[in-house]
């Protein structure tokens, strides 16, 4: 369902709303870098000397182009100041009154598309930009509904369209609900359910920062009223009432034996609350234990929610290693140790997946030897519908697909759209150690 906030009131409190992480995605030529430049020169984020190098770099590109060309700010590749495209993700960092944003740009070519995932695997909203003059009789490209369709299958729980360039179509409001129509024709396929759409110019800087007088007829939000407004993933109270993950990354000795557990345990919490006191069992092993502290560099906690990386001591000596789990002491909320499960795959690598093929796989911080069994469906991206795979199925670059996977040992899963942090993964050749795909378990088999 595609909805809209309202309008910021002028009085609201101005809060401090935590850092934001999101990306921009859609086709080439969609205006995403200037999108971008725009929300950092119209937020007084440029340093003076940056705006002099771009106003530069803009002097001597083909006549035609803007002097002050604002693309040039996250396109930071020779490359990508040549073609006039994004090759790599760019990063971005801005803060208003309300809240600080990291921002990736990333690559609107489908060759590209592995970078994009990059990007989205960490960010808590997406703005899709869609050229208002490229849309014929409400047909959206396919890279619109690529990016779509990796942003549901990511878990990006919020997502603006950003619909540019209409500017150039005299701002038009039938040509806005047209596409706005299709997208949420797109958007209810997909199951994206928290969706706004946002008329802009991101070179004229109309409902980008702020309101603009060109468009009347719309009553929403700028884009930047949105972004300030729209909730990041740890604030998500979901989160933090899930069952306990914690991904052990390193051990450290050299505490004191007397005081307890001699060794402290450093990661990150991708679900639940761990505190003082509380029982925890450790995975693949079994063994249990009381938390006996919760720290940083900073001292001691008095509990640690999602997305802070701690370090915890236990109450007692266990062998705990890098790649194990700290979860409840709980039967009833233990992730499922399986060595098969079903998952949502997308393929990165420009070589073709060859099934039974021996690949590693990262999960949480351990590695372990896997292949891919058997394809199931594959995502029609025209249509955008998932298709039984024939027997001699294969994955090419890009291609979006439910898998099944076996381990040489088990991991502990959890389903992606309960907890990311259990239930996402990449697979890396096992020969190169590049990766080659990006996955969310669906469901331990």
């Amino acid at each position: 369902m595609l909805i809209s906030a309202d309008r910021a009131h002028a009085g609201d409190a101005l809060e401090d709303r935590g850092v934001l992480r999101f990306i921009t995605a859609g086709s080439v030529d969609d205006g995403k870098s200037t999108l971008i430049g725009r929300l950092l020169y119209d937020t007084k984020s440029i340093l003076s000397d940056q705006l002099t190098a771009i106003t530069r770099a803009g002097e001597r590109r083909a006549a035609g182009r803007p002097a002050l060309d604002l693309s040039l700010l996250t396109d930071g590749l020779e490359a990508e100041r040549e073609q006039g495209i994004t090759i790599d993700v760019a990063y971005r960092y801005f803060a208003t009154a309300r809240r600080k944003f990291i921002i990736a740009d990333t690559p609107g070519h489908e060759q590209y598309t592995r970078n994009m995932v990059t990007g989205a695997s960490t960010a808590d909203a997406a703005v899709i930009l869609i050229d208002a003059t490229r849309v014929i009789d409400g047909a959206l490209l396919p890279q619109t509904r690529r990016h779509s369709a990796l942003a549901q299958l990511l878990g990006i729980r919020h997502v603006a369209v950003a619909v540019n360039k209409l500017d150039r179509i005299d701002f038009s409001e039938a040509a806005f609900d047209t596409i706005v129509g299709a997208y949420r024709a797109l958007a209810d396929r997909l199951g994206l359910a928290d969706v706004a759409a946002i008329p802009v110019s991101a070179l004229h800087g109309d409902n980008v920062v702020s309101p603009s007088e060109r468009t009347p007829w719309y009553r929403g939000p700028s884009l930047l009223d949105w972004l300030e407004r729209v909730p990041n993933s740890f604030d998500d109270t979901r989160l933090a009432r899930a069952p306990l993950r914690f991904a052990v990354q390193y051990v450290i000795r050299g505490f004191d034996a007397n005081e307890g557990g001699a060794r402290g345990y450093a990661g990150r919490v991708g679900g639940g609350v761990v505190a003082p006191g509380q029982p925890v069992r450790v995975l693949p092993s079994g063994a249990t234990a009381r938390v006996l502290s919760v720290g940083t560099v900073d001292g001691e906690l008095g509990a640690a929610h999602p997305g802070r990386s701690v370090t915890v001591r236990l109450d007692r000596e266990l062998d705990v290693s890098r790649g194990d789990w700290l979860v409840d002491d709980d039967d009833a909320t233990q992730p499922r140790q399986a060595r098969q499960f079903a998952a949502d795959l997308a393929w990165l690598d420009a070589a073709p997946l060859a099934l039974q093929r021996k690949v590693w796989l990262r999960h949480g911080t351990r590695w372990v030897q896997a292949r891919v069994k058997r394809i199931e469906q594959i995502l029609d991206l025209g249509a955008v519908e998932w298709r039984d795979a024939p027997d001699d199925a294969t994955l090419g670059p890009n291609d979006i697909a439910r898998v099944t996977i076996e381990t040489q040992q088990p991991i502990a899963l959890d389903p992606y759209e309960r907890i990311a942090a259990s239930g996402a993964f990449i697979l890396a050749d096992a020969a190169t150690n590049h990766t080659v795909a990006a996955g969310m378990v669906r469901a331990p088999a």
